[in-house]
């Protein structure tokens, strides 16, 4: 059994410490609440989770090894002995700029970096102008699971996370920023059903836990869904956080992945 903690919360546009401090409080707030000492194994956070949805996030990239909020995460790594999926946070690598999730162990060490592959272009969306796809689809192997690694708008392409089930992983985290426009009716619930709906089929098809991280509440002309969860391959919500700012957890049983990984080998087909 393992123990994964997903946190949604609503960031305050291009204001990083008030940001890295709202998620402080919010981890400090479960942890010091777990009565039950339930174990964390995993924390993961969102996409953005120090500026939320703003074109201001190409103006303070933070350096190849993850500036501030990495040090940061990295302490609450080390305080909490878990694992982090570290959301987004935009580093600027020669003259590049990427949306990187960092993967830190325990020791508050990085054990992989991610960068978005399936860049945001569409519906208005311009993310590519601004940000230099990845290339690489990674799972970091770390000590209790094989976790393979998504950010937001990759969810919309199946074959991505069929690369990283045929690389082992056991976990998928989704660290997302799953946004609408406000100016239209019906699209927070439009957006929110396409959300928990590939969610819920990523995990099922691939027989993993596929654990979301999204914001939620305002972002300017732009509102975020929220629905963070953590799914089962069996695709049973095991936690959900709907739309409120939130830790969420539940205990995963990596028995049951692989069981399904020996006993449905159509999984594996191409």
């Amino acid at each position: 059994m393992a123990g994964i903690l997903s946190i949604q919360f609503e960031p305050i546009l291009n204001k990083m410490d008030e940001n890295l401090e709202k998620i402080q409080r919010i981890i400090d707030n479960f942890m010091e609440t777990n009565v039950d000492k339930k174990p964390v194994d995993l924390l993961v956070l969102p996409e953005f989770f120090t500026t939320g949805v703003s074109h201001k996030y190409v103006e303070n990239p933070v350096s190849p090894e993850g500036g501030k909020p990495i040090e940061l995460m990295a302490n609450v790594a080390k305080k909490y002995n878990t694992n982090i999926a570290a959301g987004t946070v935009i580093t600027k690598e020669g003259e590049k700029l990427y949306n990187t999730m960092f993967v830190l162990n325990r020791e508050g060490k990085t054990v992989v970096k991610y960068r978005k592959i399936h860049l945001f272009k569409y519906f208005g969306g311009t993310e590519n102008e601004r940000i230099t796809p990845g290339d690489e689809i990674l799972v970091a192997n770390l000590d209790f699971a094989r976790v393979g690694l998504s950010i937001c708008f990759d969810i919309k392409y199946p074959l991505h996370y069929r690369k990283l089930m045929q690389k082992g992983a056991e976990i998928i985290v989704s660290p997302s920023a799953w946004a609408f426009l406000k100016s239209i009716n019906g699209q927070k619930e439009l957006n929110s059903r396409i959300f928990r709906c590939l969610s819920i089929t990523r995990a099922n098809e691939n027989l993993v836990y596929f654990v979301t991280s999204n914001q939620c509440g305002n972002a300017g002309i732009l509102g975020s869904t929220g629905d963070s969860m953590i799914i089962s391959p069996n695709a049973e919500i095991l936690a959900d956080a709907k739309d409120s700012e939130c830790a969420i957890y539940a205990n995963i049983d990596l028995e049951l992945v692989r069981t399904l990984k020996n006993t449905t080998p159509m999984a594996f087909e191409e």
